[in-house]
């Protein structure tokens, strides 16, 4: 259970960090930088795989259909967050990317409970229904469908929900799903090569060249990370705990990159980081409670 905590937390850490990353190569078009992301993680995940000699699970997968349709599925929803929130940073939209992963967590106990039948005491339901409560806020007084955070939400929702249950471990997993998206990348890089506009051979900026193929592991690390935390902690706990990198992200938005930030908006994030805190108020007296009763 601790060490699950760990490796979510840092994974939530450094997607906190992620619009100064995709910010930095902001001249590439979002596609492109997609593309990158799939390819630069195959690659480096297949190094990682070859110094541990860790391949003898690729066969046995590949002769399991209802396996490698799950981890196509989970491609899919992996696929579809990466683009809009590359796109959403790129085009000036930080703070509604934030909001995106403040309505995962909802998405992420909702699941838990209809799908894994987890369970929540009523400090917990509580943290849930007053950050549901800011949420609602944010949303209703941005007045329009948030579809980047809607989008954001439910992808990664469902994509926590599928690497949960999912029949590989973090390494194995995220390798084939990179596995799946590699044609479509390099065939999209090729195009874009073709018709000379490939931003990795044509920029003047050898940073820029740098940056695209440190989209490997950046990329890679914290989805390790994720994937590794969610298969050791409640989705109750892990979808708390993804609290973390929105806060990190609107605070960039607004201190970096001169957002709008309403004191409209303010509030529904205070709600929220109450919610935050009465949870692990909550969790700590229940510990406390249970230390004092054994």
């Amino acid at each position: 259970m601790n060490i699950g905590i760990v490796y979510a937390t840092l994974a939530f850490f450094l997607w906190g960090l992620f619009p100064l990353y995709f910010h930095a190569i902001g001249e590439v078009p979002a596609p492109e930088i997609l593309a990158h992301r799939m390819l630069w993680s195959l690659l480096f995940l297949a190094i990682v795989l070859t110094l541990r000699q860790q391949w003898r699970w690729l066969p046995r997968v590949l002769g399991q259909p209802r396996v490698l349709a799950s981890f196509v599925a989970s491609a899919v929803l992996l696929t579809a967050n990466w683009g809009v929130y590359i796109w959403s940073v790129n085009h000036g939209h930080v703070i509604d990317a934030s909001l995106g992963y403040f309505i995962n967590p909802l998405v992420n106990v909702l699941l838990g409970l209809a799908v894994l039948k987890e369970r929540l005491r009523r400090g917990q339901w509580l943290a849930i229904a007053v950050a549901a409560g800011g949420v609602a806020w944010l949303t209703w007084q941005a007045g329009q469908l948030p579809w980047i955070a809607l989008i954001l939400g439910i992808t990664f929702g469902g994509y926590g929900l599928l690497r949960k249950t999912a029949a590989l471990a973090a390494l194995e997993g995220l390798s084939l799903e990179t596995m799946i998206l590699f044609p479509l990348a390099l065939a999209y890089v090729l195009w874009l090569s073709a018709h000379g506009q490939n931003t990795f051979l044509t920029s003047p900026h050898d940073s820029t060249r740098w940056l695209l193929a440190a989209a490997g592991p950046i990329t890679a690390v914290p989805l390790l990370l994720f994937a590794a935390g969610a298969r050791q902690i409640p989705m109750a706990v892990l979808g708390l705990l993804q609290y973390l990198s929105p806060t990190m992200q609107a605070i960039l938005g607004v201190a970096v990159f001169h957002e709008s930030f309403s004191a409209e908006r303010l509030s529904g994030f205070l709600v929220i980081w109450a919610a935050l805190a009465l949870y692990v108020i909550e969790g700590l007296w229940v510990s406390r409670r249970n230390r004092a009763a054994g």
